[in-house]
């Protein structure tokens, strides 16, 4: 099983998240991470999706996503040609004697206090998803109370923009 990373530029409208996510849901292939936003067009989004599979699951998927009429684009990130991103909030047991060992911490991972209370700590990192997963185990022992992450974003590298391959006249 290898991860792929998919992202799509979808119609900004209503009932296309559902009908991407049934897409998978109906051919019984889990979606790892999904990423939905707005873009600098206010008539497209763009999602990022993350899967476990092979080869035949990703040719398959994606030319089932193509036949979708919302959808406008896809590509294949790779990680040599994209950079990849997430943000994760984390709640954590700090009483006094173990809040100094917890800034320390999040200096060396360039996290950030968000909230601070005489008991917790949130803080808010982002990054590639395995710098998460290394600040996530250097940070459990303390104790997690709570956790969330966005999940991936993805877009590729130098002047390649998806954006670049839509018609945009199709639209309308």
């Amino acid at each position: 099983m290898k991860k792929y990373t998919i992202t799509a530029l979808v119609a900004n409208k209503s009932g296309v998240l559902t009908r991407v996510s049934g897409l998978f849901a109906r051919r019984g292939f889990n979606i790892e991470s999904l990423c939905v936003c707005a873009t600098e067009n206010e008539n497209l989004s763009r999602m990022t999706i993350v899967l476990d599979g092979d080869d035949a699951t990703l040719a398959q998927l994606t030319k089932q996503l193509d036949k979708l009429i919302d959808v406008k684009k896809i590509t294949l990130a790779n990680e040599h040609d994209s950079i990849y991103r997430e943000l994760l909030l984390v709640k954590v047991s700090a009483p006094a004697e173990k809040r100094s060992e917890l800034i320390e911490i999040k200096d060396v991972y360039k996290a950030k206090i968000v909230d601070l209370s005489p008991e917790t700590l949130i803080l808010e990192i982002t990054g590639e998803p395995n710098k998460l997963d290394g600040f996530i185990q250097v940070i459990e022992p303390y104790g997690i109370l709570e956790m969330a992450r966005t999940g991936l974003t993805a877009l590729s590298r130098g002047d390649q923009c998806l954006n670049d391959l839509v018609d945009y006249n199709e639209m309308i």
